[in-house]
């Protein structure tokens, strides 16, 4: 399921945007390797991955935006930052979890998502997760400590990975659009296994993400910022 168009994504928010720096070199060496992506690269010029927002903000924003419309999404994000306070692009855990359960629930936000977002403050705040120890740590170490927070799966975590750490090696298997995406500019369409997207995968490393992100945009030209 492709980002940007899949429920729980939501528009990006108007922050600096970070873009990765290995960029140039990773499609130099995806355009050298790999014949599709020698084509597909071309066609989106400067586009690129961008980053924007906190970690924590980031988190919250997939949260609030699951299984429901990007404009929903969009309207309750609206309310609920305004309730916390603070910068829409930068809110503090401590606002989220000093709030009730009713005045989530006031700003259109379901039973069970109050209950994630209060826990994703909650690790927050008690330093369960280690913010500040991301950028030396692997992948796979992040995943682990992020898929124990209620309301984040491994799937949003590989979009985390993606695109708030820039993590240039990231492969989501359980992404729809991705596996559609490699059916239609590899498999002539035919359907493809994960086992077999891992395989093709293998020749992209070490930039996964990036080659992830081509076959994103072979599917819709518009850059995602998430």
């Amino acid at each position: 399921m492709s980002p940007g168009r899949s429920a729980g994504t939501l528009p990006a928010v108007t922050a600096p945007a970070v873009t990765p720096p290995y960029w140039d070199e990773a499609c130099r060496h995806l355009s050298r390797r790999d014949r599709v992506m020698k084509k597909l690269i071309p066609h989106f010029g400067e586009a690129r991955l961008q980053s924007r927002g906190d970690a924590f903000t980031t988190l919250a924003r997939s949260i609030v935006g699951q299984q429901i419309s990007v404009k929903a999404a969009q309207s309750v994000w609206d309310r609920f930052a305004a309730l916390v306070g603070g910068a829409p692009t930068h809110l503090a855990p401590a606002a989220v979890q000093a709030m009730e359960t009713a005045e989530l629930r006031a700003c259109g936000l379901s039973a069970r998502k109050s209950e994630y977002l209060l826990d994703l403050a909650r690790h927050f705040v008690a330093g369960t997760v280690h913010v500040g120890n991301w950028r030396r740590m692997d992948d796979e170490a992040i995943i682990t400590e992020l898929v124990a927070i209620r309301g984040i799966g491994r799937w949003t975590a590989e979009m985390f990975l993606i695109f708030h750490l820039m993590r240039p090696n990231v492969m989501p298997l359980d992404d729809l659009g991705l596996i559609k995406g490699i059916s239609l500019n590899y498999f002539s369409g035919e359907p493809v296994s994960r086992a077999e997207a891992r395989e093709l995968g293998e020749g992209w490393a070490p930039f996964r993400s990036v080659a992830t992100w081509y076959i994103w945009r072979s599917l819709d030209p518009l850059p995602v910022e998430y």
